[in-house]
C-alpha cells in the first residue's frame, strides 16, 4: 500500500464507483482509504476484480452514526473525502424509504458537520444523481434544471445536494455534488437492470435455456461508463472553487436498444427469448431522462469516451468471460 500522497477517503469504496475510483486515485499516487458499514463482512468483489484488495485501507463507518464519522475522518485524516455511500438501488428504495433516506441524507450530513467542526480543510465530494431531475420529458437536464424526484432515492440524493450547497455557502467548506447520470460496469450489482440483462444474453447464448422478463421497454436512459464518471468526481474536487456539475453523455437510449445491442453481441434475436412482466412497471417510472454535460466539459475538461453500444459489448465480453465462454 502506498504511504505517501494526497490521502483520499472514499465513503462506500466496495460499490462500483468506489471500487474504480480507488483505482484511479492509487493510479494518481494517493493514498486510499475506504469505508464500509462493517469492514471485516464487507464484500470486497470489485476491489479484487481490479487487483487492489491490498493497496485500500478499509475502515468501518456507519453514515447514519455522527460519531462513528468524525472517528474515521479524524483517524485518516484525509485531504479528500468521496462520499458514495447510501442505499443505492432506485427499486429497492421503495421498500426501504426510511432506511434509504436515513443512509443518504442523514450520512451527508453528518459528514459535512464532521467536516465544519474540523475547519473545513478537507474537500468533499457528494454523489448526487439524475433520479433528482425525475423525467427530464426529452430535455437534457443541467445544473439549473428544478428537482422534481419520483422515487424516495431521488428525494434523499436531492436532499443531501441541498445540504451540500448549503454547507458551502454559509461555511465555505469546499463541498460539491456530481449529479451523475447512469454508469455502468461489469462491476454493477446483478440487481440492476443493465447486469440482468447482459447476464442474461451471456447465460442464455451459453445454452442455458432461461428467458429474460422486464417491464417498459420504452424508457430512455443516458448511459455511460463508470470508469469515466469516478474521474469527473476527481476532477471536480481539483477546481479553484467548489460547484456542482452534471456528468452526462448526452444521448438517450431506450431500454429496448440497450436489449437489442446486448443480445446482438452474442448472436440472438432478443425477441425471440425476452418477456414482458407487468409486476416490473412502477406508475412512478422515469420515461425520459438525459443529461447536459456541457458546465463539466467547460470548466472540468471532462467528456465520456465510451457510448453505450460499446458498454453493452464490454459488459456481454465480461460475463462471458467469467463464464469461461469464448
Amino acid at each position: 500500500m502506498t504511504t505517501t500522497g494526497p490521502v483520499a477517503l472514499i465513503a462506500g469504496v466496495t460499490g462500483q464507483d468506489g471500487a474504480y475510483l480507488a483505482r484511479f486515485l492509487l493510479g494518481k499516487g494517493y493514498v486510499v482509504h475506504g469505508t464500509s458499514r462493517d469492514a471485516a463482512l464487507a464484500r470486497l468483489d470489485g476491489l479484487i476484480a481490479l487487483g487492489i484488495c491490498d493497496k485500500v485501507a478499509l475502515h468501518s463507518m456507519s453514515p447514519a452514526d455522527f460519531q462513528s464519522v468524525v472517528q474515521v475522518i479524524e483517524k485518516v485524516a484525509p485531504d479528500e473525502i468521496y462520499n458514495l455511500s447510501g442505499q443505492s438501488s432506485v427499486s429497492l428504495s421503495f421498500t426501504q424509504p426510511a432506511e434509504t433516506l436515513a443512509g443518504i441524507a442523514l450520512g451527508t450530513l453528518n459528514m459535512l458537520e464532521s467536516l465544519r467542526r474540523l475547519g473545513g480543510r478537507v474537500r468533499f465530494y457528494n454523489a448526487g444523481s439524475s433520479e433528482c431531475f425525475g423525467d427530464t420529458g426529452t430535455r437534457a437536464a443541467n445544473e439549473q434544471t428544478a428537482f422534481r424526484p419520483k422515487s424516495p432515492y431521488g428525494v434523499a440524493k436531492a436532499a443531501a445536494i441541498s445540504l451540500v450547497a448549503n454547507y458551502r455557502e454559509s461555511y465555505g467548506l469546499f463541498a460539491c455534488s456530481g449529479l451523475l447520470f447512469n454508469h455502468e460496469s461489469p462491476l454493477r450489482p446483478s440487481r440492476f437492470v443493465t447486469r440482468k440483462i447482459t447476464a442474461a444474453a451471456a447465460k442464455i447464448a451459453a445454452g442455458s435455456g432461461a428467458r429474460l422478463a422486464l417491464g417498459n421497454l420504452s424508457i430512455r436512459r443516458d448511459w455511460g461508463w463508470a470508469p469515466d464518471y469516478v474521474e469527473a468526481m476527481w476532477r471536480m474536487l481539483q477546481c479553484d472553487q467548489p460547484d456542482d456539475f452534471v456528468a452526462a453523455s448526452g444521448v438517450a437510449y431506450s431500454l429496448e436498444q440497450f436489449v437489442a445491442a446486448a443480445f446482438r453481441e452474442v448472436g440472438l434475436d432478443w425477441r425471440e427469448h425476452v418477456d414482458y412482466d407487468p409486476s416490473l412497471v412502477r406508475s412512478s417510472d422515469i420515461m425520459y431522462s438525459v443529461g447536459d454535460p456541457t458546465k463539466a466539459a467547460q470548466i472540468l475538461g471532462w467528456r465520456p469516451t465510451v457510448g453505450m453500444p460499446e458498454i453493452v459489448t464490454r459488459m456481454v465480453h465480461a460475463e462471458r468471460d467469467m463464464a469461461g465462454v469464448a
